[in-house]
Formats: C-alpha cells, sequence, structure tokens
C-alpha cells in the first residue's frame, strides 16, 4: 500500500515525507484496520516536517476518517464495513492528571497513535484507542470530508468551553482552518468577534464567512482597533489560532486588564518571547493553553458537524495520497484553507 512516512533528511534536522510502498497492516487483538477515505492536513504536520514539533511521535496524519478493512480478534463493536472516525490520542481516564480534569495531558495520550500515520491507504488503530472509545461510528448524514474535520474541531470546542465565555469580545488572531473554526463555534455565543491574519486569501475567506469584523494585522494596529471598539478597554479573549511569535503578542496587546489569552496555536520548539511579565501581573492577565481533545470533545464535534454542514465549506483543496508534495505546497503556502488527502 501506499504511505507517507518520515525519513530523515541528511543531517539537517528535518524529516522528509517519502511516499512508500509498506505492507497493509494486520489487526492483532482488540485493534482494527481502517481503509483511509480522508485525512486532513494539519499545520503540526507542517511542523513535523521542519523538525518543529516533538511533542508526539513523528507520524503523518492523524484527522483520518475512512472504512472498517479488518477487524481482530475480541472486537465485538465493530464490523468490516463501519465508517468510522478513530481518534489517534486517548487518555486512559485513571490516572491523577486525567481525574484533574487534563486529560489531554495524561502519560498515555501521547503515547497512543494511529500506525502507520493517517496519509496511508490503510491504518491500523490499537487495542488502547478502540477499548477506550476512541472509535466513533459516522452517521450515514456525515460525509469521510465532515469526519475527517472531527479531531480539529473538537480541539476547538475544548478551547471553547474552557476558556470562551457568552457576550464578550473575543479576539482570534490567525484566519486558518482552527482560528475560523473557533470563529464558527463563537457565533451562536452572542460574542463581539474580532478575526485578525496577515494572508490576504484567508482574510478574504474569513470575509465570506461573515463572522465578524476581520482586519489585516500587516496593515491596522490590532490592539488600537480592539481598544477602539470596546471603550478604550481591550478584548476580554484573544485565541492564537497560530504559532506565529507576532500574533501572540498582538493577542496581549489586545486584551484587557484581567483579560485573557488562550495559545491554542502551537509554537515551534524553540519559541522564547521578549516581553515583560510585571505588564502581565499588574494588568491581572492570564495566559492558558488548550491541547488537544478526548473523546467527550470527539462526541460533541461530531454531533455538531452533523447539524452544521457549513463546517465542510472550510475544505478548498483536496489531493490524493500520490500529490502528497502538491498538498503540503498548498497547505503552507496560505492559498488553501483546509486540505485532505484521499487514497
Amino acid at each position: 500500500m501506499k504511505s507517507v512516512v518520515l525519513k530523515p533528511k541528511g543531517g539537517t534536522g528535518r524529516l522528509e515525507p517519502t511516499l512508500a510502498d509498506v505492507e497493509v497492516p494486520s489487526p492483532g487483538r482488540g485493534e482494527l484496520v481502517v481503509k483511509m477515505e480522508a485525512c486532513g492536513f494539519c499545520g503540526t504536520d507542517l511542523e513535523k516536517m521542519r523538525g518543529e514539533y516533538t511533542a508526539s511521535m513523528p507520524l503523518l496524519g492523524h484527522e483520518a476518517s475512512g472504512v472498517v478493512y479488518a477487524v481482530g480478534e475480541g472486537v465485538a463493536s465493530f464490523k468490516r464495513g463501519d465508517r468510522v472516525f478513530p481518534h489517534h490520542h486517548v487518555p486512559c481516564y485513571e490516572c491523577y492528571i486525567c481525574k484533574s480534569g487534563d486529560d489531554t495531558m495524561c502519560d498515555m495520550y501521547r503515547k497512543s497513535n494511529i500506525h502507520p500515520g493517517g496519509f496511508s491507504e490503510y491504518f491500523r488503530v490499537p487495542e488502547w484507542n478502540v477499548s477506550k472509545a476512541g472509535v466513533l461510528p459516522l452517521p450515514t448524514g456525515v460525509t469521510f470530508d465532515q469526519g475527517a474535520l472531527i479531531e480539529p474541531l473538537a480541539c476547538c470546542l475544548r478551547a471553547i468551553r474552557r476558556h470562551a465565555r457568552t457576550s464578550e469580545t473575543v479576539l482570534v488572531a490567525g484566519a486558518g482552518p482552527v482560528g475560523l473554526m473557533n470563529a464558527i463555534l463563537l457565533e451562536p455565543m452572542d460574542v463581539k468577534l474580532v478575526i485578525s491574519d496577515v494572508v490576504a486569501p484567508r482574510l478574504e475567506f474569513a470575509e465570506r464567512l461573515d463572522l465578524g469584523t476581520v482586519v489585516d494585522a500587516s496593515k491596522d494596529d490590532v490592539p488600537a482597533r480592539l481598544r477602539a471598539e470596546t471603550q478604550g478597554r481591550g478584548a476580554d479573549l484573544a485565541i492564537v489560532a497560530s504559532g506565529s511569535k507576532a500574533a501572540i503578542m498582538q493577542a496581549l496587546g489586545s486584551i484587557r486588564r484581567g483579560g485573557r489569552v488562550c495559545l491554542f496555536g502551537v509554537p515551534s520548539r524553540g519559541s522564547v518571547l521578549g516581553y515583560d511579565i510585571s505588564e502581565l501581573y499588574n494588568a491581572g492577565q492570564q495566559i492558558v493553553t488548550s491541547y488537544g481533545a478526548d473523546e467527550a470533545d470527539t462526541k460533541a464535534a461530531l454531533e455538531f458537524i452533523s447539524s452544521n454542514p457549513r463546517i465542510e465549506r472550510l475544505v478548498t483543496h483536496r489531493f490524493p495520497l500520490s500529490d502528497f508534495d502538491r498538498a503540503v505546497e498548498a497547505a503552507a503556502g496560505g492559498e488553501a484553507m483546509k486540505v485532505l488527502l484521499t487514497p
């Protein structure tokens, strides 16, 4: 079968994606093998290729949906032909950290994954993920493209549930796929929404969705704009849907006294901010983070997708595995919104 795997690139510290011929995996006891039908391209996939993301296994593709191809011994809840979304990371739900409500920080969370990754014609879902309810059946009305949006949308739902409040002023810094997913989820909460970016096609896409005020951060002073629209206060919450240090600094400058910054996008390894922490302290401001999603989040995301088909409008480009290089160019170049890979 065809699979995109990462291989070291000659002493550069980077990993080079290679479309390789590998054996179709076989399911062990309690496992599933899934035939991939769609898999989303995530910003962390790009960071893994650049050697900038080391928080989890160097596997590419985790936003996958597909059809059960083979069922391991002992699996009674799925059969060949079932349409599914398999979550790549699943916590134990039993340790101190899980019971404290921080289950995406569980030691087991990032140790679990689909193999050899979602950018493969077939992949194996470990017994851990299957037994911990990490595999969701896709309802008949949900497409495979929509299924590939479950994981990123679930991550956004987690951030919104934990850190957003109704009727606030919210800045979303970054108008990429997850930035606009956050914006779509915020819309029913009666918030005053401002979306910023520096990439023209993304700004234009955000304008078409008509979710709030869209600001070009390369031309406009975003913090000043927020203060002008809030009687001098600033935003209550800024969600940084980018790993950019400039976006983080923009968010810190945009929030009110007592406001919050949520780091949602993944900063590159080695990112260091030159920021006077006394300003944060004196203004009573908070920096919080949101990482990943659990099974309550994925179920809620599936429910949202089932009743909000416009989320699929975020998918702008589709490529077969054989055109993986073109998919990388589209995802990295800013012209695309959500990029999907198909078999």
